[in-house]
């Protein structure tokens, strides 16, 4: 597992990096169409830096552009692409148990870019090895899928089917996903790009991987795997020993995180696993100009985002952050029981950090002042959810709790009315 550095050997780590880097500043660099942050606007006193290497890689800007698992990327940039490609690795291999060196992937925007990579990776697979027709393939995932799935469908010109769930368990109707898949193939689908969820956005729920791999063998068709686990991946593989979602399954192809959530790390920050002879489905040849030329859905990245995650994963390294993860756990747990008490229904997997309430029982007024999240603005609401987060102590918790105790009392057995 990954190992905990101290400030210092962070520090010395990442100001090694950019050393190694192409400097604007102090070098004759004249044909990169990129430079430093704007001194005029952004200050860059070196005093206020030398102690702080993100926003030192901020400021010098470096872009990291391409996908540097697969070997020849922007030679300008090597010193901070080292630490993405580090980045990856702990990621794939000791958070999500892949073999060591059998993965690529880099640093992207966050989930929905993530799911969209997987999704343009498989089809054009699809299309490439098999000659398949864009009508012949389908998005496929469960109705509390993120909206990303959709737009994936959407972007790429492929089918989008979703499949109900309990409304009380969140789980996939096993038997509904067979008949769908069924269907589909009836009218023509024979290829399908499965999104499994970890940790679904409004209810925390996590999907079985082995439900789709039962339909699609049943049903004899073609399909890739892609885990979104923009909101569990830096949760559930710590909250969840048995945590059967990683890639030790071999129908697993590809996993999306989001740093900017459990993380903590800027807006903007997410994490594209893949296995190895996956990413060369989208590499855009025209990108001549780059060296290595480009694979990813976005082209031009910040290389601070990947330095802010990898300086968050080794100030804690593993064993830490699994103990920062428990600690979340205890606070939800702690949450749960006072629900209970209360009397409020709401649905929560054990292993996870959300937990989402039934909207009869809390108060709009209440819902607004907390800033809890509806399941919909634009329906008729039926859910509010609590994530607890760092910021979200056991003392703001009660806060919110007495309040809602006090709402409960005025009701008509503890319900809204």
């Amino acid at each position: 597992m990954w190992k905990k550095l101290s400030k210092q050997e962070i520090n010395e780590a990442v100001f090694s990096a950019l050393r190694q880097n192409r400097h604007y500043k102090h070098e004759h660099v004249l044909g990169i169409p990129v430079s430093h942050l704007d001194d005029k606007v952004f200050y860059d006193n070196f005093e206020m830096l030398k102690d702080a290497p993100f926003l030192s890689t901020m400021v010098d800007n470096p872009n990291h552009i391409g996908c540097h698992t697969l070997g020849e990327s922007e030679a300008f940039f090597a010193g901070t692409q080292a630490i993405e490609r580090e980045l990856v690795a702990m990621c794939a291999e000791d958070i999500f148990k892949g073999d060591e060196g059998e993965f690529d992937g880099y640093v992207s925007s966050g989930g929905t870019e993530t799911n969209i990579q997987a999704v343009w990776i498989f089809r054009n697979l699809f299309n490439r090895e098999f000659g398949a027709k864009n009508e012949e393939i389908a998005v496929i995932c469960s109705d509390d899928t993120h909206y990303s799935g959709a737009k994936s469908a959407n972007l790429l010109n492929v089918n989008y089917i979703t499949v109900p769930v309990d409304q009380e368990t969140r789980k996939i109707d096993v038997k509904i996903l067979h008949q769908t898949v069924a269907e589909a193939k009836a009218r023509g689908i024979k290829y399908f790009a499965g999104i499994v969820n970890m940790m679904t956005t409004m209810f925390g729920s996590v999907d079985n991987p082995q439900d789709y791999i039962d339909a699609f063998q049943a049903n004899d068709v073609k399909f890739h795997l892609h885990v979104d686990a923009a909101f569990g991946g830096f949760m559930y593989p710590f909250s969840n020993n048995n945590n059967p979602v990683n890639f030790q399954n071999p129908y697993i192809t590809s996993i999306g995180m989001d740093a900017h959530k459990m993380a903590q790390a800027p807006f903007g920050t997410g994490i594209f696993l893949i296995r190895k002879d996956y990413m060369q489905y989208a590499l855009t040849e025209e990108a001549q100009y780059v060296s290595g030329m480009d694979m990813t859905l976005v082209g031009s990245r910040s290389g601070a985002n990947a330095i802010s995650v990898w300086m968050i994963l080794k100030t804690y390294g593993y064993y830490g952050w699994t103990e920062k993860i428990n600690m979340l756990l205890y606070r939800t747990n702690w949450l749960c029981k006072k629900l209970d008490q209360l009397g409020v229904e709401y649905y929560r997997d054990e292993h996870s950090n959300l937990v989402t309430m039934k909207s009869k029982f809390i108060p709009t007024e209440l819902a607004q002042k907390y800033a809890l999240v509806p399941e919909s603005h634009t329906k008729e609401n039926k859910w509010y959810k609590i994530v607890v987060m760092d910021h979200v102590s056991i003392d703001a918790l009660n806060l919110f709790l007495e309040e809602l105790e006090q709402s409960l009392a005025q009701t008509d057995e503890g319900v809204l009315v």
